[in-house]
């Protein structure tokens, strides 16, 4: 069994001129049919989806939290999934995320009044580190550091498991989240020396550390990297900790894991 994972976007806090906000597909065949699950479905991201994949045959969207560069276009597929001319889906998607993610995105969705989205939409709430299933895929959503409630989750699927931080700083979760991965997709969206605040993202830096002491990580990709970063520096800053080649998202790029 192979584990594709595309990177749709990867551009941190919003999206960027070569890349939209946060989102990540995830296929694999099982059961004589391919698998599609997304994580995070971030500002800017469903448009260029659709050259990976048909977003109505997805089996499921997965939340790391609720600000817009991770969740906001959920609203344009509950335009999709209604109105499609070859008609309204006959299942609702599983949408999970963070508790008041149908709310969140029921305010996004609408104008004058939040519009409620649980016709095409099941939404799901997620707990820390309580397991769940989405057909050939098992996700444990682990509890990060971030401004609102935020969750890394590592997906396991023949195999192989790839551990997601979202958006985080260093934190405990990082260790259970990231321990014995094939691949890390780590939050990078700060630069040593020039972002102060804590509590809010990642350096590079301070995600090799988190990998080298989770143990046991074979692969470690920086993303979340917003368009005023250079990317170049938050790579050599985790150089300076992570012992082999760190690799940065390519937006468009599929890798078979």
């Amino acid at each position: 069994m192979t584990l594709r994972l595309t990177v749709v976007g990867c551009s941190g806090s919003f999206a960027g001129p070569d890349s939209p906000a946060s989102c990540y597909l995830l296929e694999t065949e099982h059961k004589d049919r391919t698998w599609r699950l997304l994580l995070d479905l971030g500002s800017g991201a469903l448009g260029p989806l659709q050259r990976h994949t048909d977003p109505l045959a997805l089996d499921a969207v997965v939340l790391s939290h609720l600000h817009p560069d991770h969740c906001l276009d959920l609203t344009g597929l509950h335009v999709m999934r209604s109105h499609s001319p070859t008609g309204r889906s006959r299942r609702r998607l599983r949408v999970y995320g963070p508790d008041g993610t149908a709310e969140r995105i029921a305010r996004a969705h609408g104008v004058e009044q939040a519009t409620d989205v649980t016709d095409v939409f099941t939404f799901v709430t997620v707990r820390d580190r309580r397991e769940f299933i989405v057909g050939p895929f098992r996700l444990v959503p682990i509890e990060v550091t971030h401004p609102v409630e935020a969750y890394g989750y590592r997906v396991e699927a023949g195999g192989v498991t790839i551990a997601y931080t979202g958006d985080t700083d260093s934190g405990p979760g990082l260790s259970p989240l990231m321990a014995d991965a094939e691949l890390v997709l780590a939050d990078s969206a700060f630069v040593e020396g020039r972002d102060r605040a804590r509590g809010i993202h990642l350096t590079g830096r301070r995600a090799a550390e988190a990998a080298l002491a989770a143990g046991g990580v074979q692969r470690l990709m920086l993303t979340h990297l917003p368009s005023w970063n250079d990317p170049e520096v938050c790579r050599a800053q985790a150089a300076e900790v992570w012992p082999g080649e760190v690799e940065l998202a390519e937006p468009g790029r599929t890798y078979e894991l």
